[in-house]
C-alpha cells in the first residue's frame, strides 16, 4: 500500500528510446526543478526574455534568452551564436553550475559521456506558443548531443527524421522531463505543438520553460 509521503515523491526516472540515439528521460530533472526555476529568475534579471525575429521577418512565438559562453540569436541577418547579448552588448550570464551538472549527467545517462555544454537557450512558452519542425545545425560541433529540459506546463514534443516531410512521433513532455538526442538523430527535425489552453503546472501556471543545452564549437 502506498503511503501518503509516497504520493508526493518525485517520479522514478524512466528512459524511453524515441529514435536511434534519442531518449526521453521521464522525471529526470524533477528533484532539482525548483532550483532550476529559481536560476531562470536570476538569469532573467540579467538578460531579458525577448521574441526574436527570424531572417524572414517573423517574430517567434516563444520568448527567449540565453546563458553560457554562447547565446543563440536570430534576426534578419540570420541564425547564429554570439558571445554577447545584442540587447546589452555584454556577455551572456554565466551558466549556473546546476544547469551544467544536469546536462552533463543526462547526456551520460544515455551514453554521451564527456558532454560539455557551452550554451543554454531558455525558451518561455505561454498559451498558444509553439515551435515548428526544424534542425539544430547552427553549431560547429555536430558530434555533441543536445539536451532539452522541460519545466512547468506540459507540451507535446514532435520528433521526426532527416527530412522535413518525415512524419514526427509525438511525446508528452511534463515537468522535469529531459530529452537527449545525438549520433544518428542529431540532425532530426523536431519541434513542439502549441501550448494548450488548459496546460498548466503548479510551479509556473500556464507557462512552460525549456532549457536546451548545446556544445557550439569543438
Amino acid at each position: 500500500m502506498q503511503s501518503s509521503l509516497d504520493l508526493f515523491a518525485p517520479p522514478t526516472p524512466e528512459s524511453i528510446a524515441i529514435a536511434p540515439d534519442a531518449w526521453l528521460l521521464k522525471g529526470f530533472a524533477h528533484a532539482q526543478a525548483d532550483d532550476l526555476l529559481a536560476q531562470i529568475g536570476q538569469i532573467e534579471q540579467q538578460t531579458a526574455f525577448r521574441h526574436q525575429v527570424t531572417p524572414g521577418g517573423h517574430a517567434m512565438s516563444s520568448a527567449q534568452c540565453s546563458c553560457g559562453t554562447y547565446g543563440w540569436v536570430t534576426d534578419k541577418r540570420g541564425y547564429r551564436y554570439t558571445t554577447e547579448d545584442p540587447l546589452t552588448d555584454k556577455p551572456w550570464p554565466a551558466m549556473p553550475a546546476s544547469f551544467r551538472e544536469l546536462a552533463v549527467r543526462a547526456a551520460a545517462e544515455v551514453g554521451f559521456e564527456g558532454f560539455e555544454p557551452q550554451s543554454c537557450l531558455i525558451n518561455r512558452y505561454q498559451t498558444g506558443a509553439g515551435m515548428g519542425l526544424h534542425q539544430d545545425k547552427d553549431e560547429q560541433d555536430l558530434g555533441a548531443p543536445i539536451v532539452s529540459v522541460t519545466l512547468g506546463a506540459p507540451i507535446t514534443f514532435l520528433f521526426g527524421g532527416l527530412l522535413r516531410t518525415d512524419k514526427p512521433s509525438r511525446w508528452l513532455l511534463e515537468h522535469g522531463d529531459v530529452v537527449v538526442w545525438g549520433g544518428v538523430s542529431r540532425l532530426y527535425f523536431h519541434g513542439v505543438a502549441p501550448l494548450g489552453k488548459r496546460a498548466s503546472h503548479a510551479a509556473t501556471g500556464a507557462v512552460r520553460y525549456n532549457l536546451t543545452f548545446r556544445r557550439v564549437v569543438g
